[in-house]
């Protein structure tokens, strides 16, 4: 089996990802990945390829999207306008000379990234940290958080696993059981 071609990440980073459970995803499908960041959303840009040589790989499909992942990511989404507000209003009172262009927020929780035109000041980010403590999140500039050594694997968020009290590596196991959704996984 070899990798498939993944575009991931409100930029459209593109990675080589292996499927955790060996499946063949087709063109187009959207899939939940363990990028170098954490757990987020991604598509599918082309079909597994067979590797001669075993590629550098930037991570893992863990499973298809699920209505759990897309109600999740909505949330996520509306909590992302708020942050970007936020950090516009505090920009202007503050009298901070950045540009903010957008906020990401990572399907897992584990990241909120903050994305400026140019190099921020040093004050845009003591602005961040007071919003990423609001959100209960780490704030990354920009930068890709270290690769996630523990976490969600095939079964997170399904019922197995929340019923043993969730993988205790992640969030998203939590975030279902809190919501009472039940994975379909």
């Amino acid at each position: 089996m070899g990798f498939h071609l993944v575009r991931y990440g409100l930029l459209g980073h593109l990675g080589r990802f292996s499927a955790a459970d060996a499946v063949r995803y087709p063109r187009q499908s959207r899939v939940v990945v363990r990028s170098p960041r954490g757990l987020e959303l991604g598509e599918i840009v082309a079909e597994p390829e067979a590797a001669a040589a075993a590629p550098r790989l930037d991570g893992q499909i863990l499973r298809r999207v699920t209505v759990e992942d897309d109600l999740l990511q909505a949330r996520l989404d509306k909590h992302r306008h708020q942050a970007f507000e936020a950090c516009q209003r505090l920009l202007a009172e503050h009298h901070v000379a950045a540009a903010l262009v957008d906020v990401e927020h990572l399907l897992d929780g584990a990241g909120l990234f903050f994305y400026f035109l140019g190099e921020p000041p040093a004050e845009a980010h003591e602005i961040t940290a007071q919003l990423a403590e609001t959100y209960e999140t780490a704030v990354e500039f920009r930068q890709f958080a270290d690769l996630l050594t523990e976490g969600c694997g095939p079964g997170c968020g399904t019922e197995e696993v929340a019923g043993q009290g969730g993988c205790a590596s992640c969030t998203s196991c939590a975030v279902a059981s809190a919501c009472g959704s039940k994975s379909r996984g």
